[in-house]
């Protein structure tokens, strides 16, 4: 059946289904399984996602354990080694790296704001600290800061040591920005499963990291304005949540659309929701219909939420 038929279908019934889980007090989070797999029939591609209900560890979801491309979620990740090194007096937050032209990607917001500084003084070289570029890598995605950090921290055997020390042992990192945001179907490379990462966050936050450290990642996340379009325009504007993005596409590669969000619903235990989405369609970037994909998945949660709370 065409794409855009199976859409015409089937999108009724994904309404309707919302309309019945507002409704009804008995629908819970146990229903989002199948309201998520009617989601992923009615907008095509591959759709994972994993919520994690931090009250008591379980996890509901749809292909939660089938690998997605990471894209830039993985920078979550890496902002968290970085707190983390510094928490443990490895280095500290204000040591700087150098930043050089050559470094630069197509999108380094931050960085490439330092090296344009750095000439306007008459230097070739800029700097940033650790702590810029982590925050850098979090709120705006900065490919060049990802690099260098990855770099100075020794490369992917460190990150999947932080991975594994934290209990994932399926998420892996193979490839710098922005080589690894080409996944094609069967690599494995630079990918994660929707469980693997909803657990990772949900352990860093749970006791993984130190306090402080813990404190300020939630920040970053809360000032990210990335995902304003995906999970978190679903939700409750009266809810607080934290995010970070993923994204992929270009030449002859399927568009990825990923949102990981910590998610406090008031009243009740944090969530963590990670979502992976690849369009199956080949373009450079995601369309609103794809993003719209994540913001239903958002208000399918949030739903949920409510009527299991419902009296």
């Amino acid at each position: 059946m065409p794409r855009a038929l199976v859409r015409t279908v089937l999108l009724p019934a994904v309404v309707a289904t919302l309309a019945s889980c507002a409704a009804s007090p008995r629908a819970s989070l146990d229903a989002l399984p199948q309201q998520l797999a009617d989601l992923e029939r009615a907008r095509g591609g591959r759709l994972g996602v994993a919520v994690l209900d931090t009250a008591d560890g379980s996890v509901r979801g749809h292909r939660l354990d089938e690998r997605f491309a990471l894209c830039s979620t993985f920078k979550l990740v890496l902002a968290a080694m970085v707190l983390e090194r510094a928490a443990h007096g490895e280095r500290a937050l204000d040591e700087r790296l150098r930043i050089e032209a050559g470094d630069l990607l197509s999108h380094a917001p931050v960085t490439r704001a330092a090296v344009e500084a750095a000439a306007a003084r008459g230097s070739a070289v800029g700097e940033a600290s650790l702590a810029e570029l982590a925050e850098a890598v979090q709120t705006k995605s900065d490919g060049t800061a990802a690099n260098l950090l990855l770099r100075d921290l020794g490369g992917f055997a460190p990150f999947h040591a932080f991975c594994r020390a934290h209990g994932d042992v399926v998420t892996r990192l193979d490839r710098f920005e922005p080589e690894m945001n080409d996944v094609r179907p069967g690599d494995e490379r630079d990918t994660t499963t929707p469980r693997a990462y909803a657990q990772l966050v949900a352990r860093l936050f749970g006791g993984g990291l130190a306090p402080a450290s813990r404190q300020t990642l939630r920040q970053w996340m809360f000032a990210t304005a990335t995902g304003a379009g995906r999970v978190r325009k679903g939700l409750p504007p009266e809810w607080p949540a934290g995010d970070k993005t993923g994204t992929g596409g270009g030449g002859d590669v399927t568009v990825k659309c990923n949102d990981v969000v910590w998610l406090e619903p008031p009243g009740r235990a944090p969530l963590v929701v990670a979502v992976y989405y690849d369009s199956g369609v080949v373009a450079d970037w995601p369309s609103e219909t794809d993003e719209d994909v994540l913001a239903e998945v958002g208000r399918l949660v949030a739903h949920a939420v409510d009527a299991a709370r419902t009296p």
